[in-house]
C-alpha cells in the first residue's frame, strides 16, 4: 500500500512504491512548486550533447533541484554518474507506461533523458535555506592569519604584497625581514609535496637578476631573496629538494575556526 507522510503536507509529500502516475504527479508537483525532488528507481539514463551517454538498467538516486540541477547518482562514489547544472530545464512526463524525466539545457544544447520502470519511492520538499557555506582550514584563510599576524612567520617579517603577479603565477605573500631580505611566501594548507617546491622556485626564477624589475618595484634589488614554504607540514622528498634550493620551511596550521566564531587560535610550530 503506498503510504503518505503529512507531517507538513505543504512543506514535502512522499510515496512509497508509488504507480507511475502517481510518481509522476509528485515530480510535477515539485518542479511547479521550485521543490527538491527525491526518487529512487529501476530506470535507465541517456544523454546527449557534446557527446553521447547511455547507462543501462538499474537502480538510482535521482534528484532535480529548483535552481535547474538535475543529478543522477549510483549508490557508489561522491560524483553523480550523469548531471545538468543549475538553469537547466526539467520536466516529467509519462510514455508508454515509463516515467519519463528530461533536463535540458540550450547553451550548449544537451539533453538527459532518464527512462523510469519502477519507482521505489518519491518525494519532494520546499526547503528554507539562505545561509551560505562558511570554509576555513584553507590556504587564503592561513593567508590572513598571517597577514594580521606576521611574526607568525618569523619576527619582524613585514608583509608587503599578496597574490602578488608574475611570470610564473600568483605569489600568496611577499614580504620583507628585518634586514630588508625580499621574502617569498608560497602557502599550503596541507603537507607539503614537491610541486609545492617547485612552484616556489619558479617565483624565485622571476627575481632573478634577468626580472630586475620585480626587484625595482619592490626596493629590493640589492638584497637577499629568500623562499619560504609555508604548510603544516613537509614529505620527506619535498624536504630534500628544499634543501638543494636553498629554500626554507616554516610549518604552520592554518585556523580551523569559522569567520561566526569569535575566537581564533594560532597553531604555531
Amino acid at each position: 500500500m503506498n503510504q503518505y507522510i503529512k507531517a507538513d503536507i505543504m512543506k514535502f509529500k512522499i510515496l512509497e512504491n508509488p504507480t507511475i502516475e502517481e510518481a509522476y504527479d509528485i515530480v510535477d508537483t515539485g518542479i511547479r512548486k521550485k521543490a527538491v525532488v527525491n526518487l529512487f528507481a529501476y530506470c535507465k539514463v541517456i544523454y546527449e550533447g557534446r557527446a553521447l551517454s547511455q547507462l543501462n538498467w538499474g537502480e538510482r538516486f535521482i534528484m532535480i533541484k529548483p535552481d535547474g540541477s538535475f543529478l543522477v547518482h549510483q549508490e557508489r562514489k561522491i560524483d553523480p554518474v550523469n548531471w545538468q547544472p543549475p538553469k537547466s530545464r526539467s520536466r516529467a512526463l509519462i510514455k508508454e507506461n515509463k516515467l519519463i524525466l528530461e533536463s535540458h539545457r540550450r547553451s550548449p544544447k544537451e539533453k538527459l533523458e532518464v527512462e523510469i520502470e519502477k519507482v521505489h519511492f518519491a518525494s519532494f520538499a520546499i526547503a528554507e535555506d539562505f545561509e551560505d557555506l562558511e570554509l576555513a582550514g584553507y590556504e587564503k584563510d592561513m593567508g590572513d592569519m598571517i597577514m594580521k599576524h606576521p611574526s607568525i612567520i618569523e619576527s619582524g617579517f613585514t608583509p608587503t604584497a599578496r597574490e602578488y603577479n608574475t611570470e610564473h603565477g600568483f605569489i600568496d605573500i611577499l614580504g620583507k625581514d628585518k634586514q630588508g631580505n625580499l621574502m617569498v611566501l608560497e602557502l599550503k594548507c596541507r603537507k607539503a609535496g614537491t610541486n609545492a617546491v617547485k612552484q616556489l622556485r619558479r617565483y624565485l626564477s622571476d627575481f632573478r637578476e634577468e626580472n630586475q624589475a620585480y626587484l625595482k618595484e619592490l626596493g629590493a634589488e640589492k638584497k637577499e631573496i629568500r623562499g619560504i614554504l609555508v604548510a603544516p607540514d613537509i614529505g620527506e622528498d619535498a624536504k630534500e629538494l628544499i634543501e638543494e634550493e636553498g629554500i626554507e620551511f616554516k610549518a604552520v596550521e592554518a585556523p580551523k575556526e569559522l569567520k561566526s566564531d569569535k575566537k581564533v587560535t594560532l597553531d604555531i610550530f
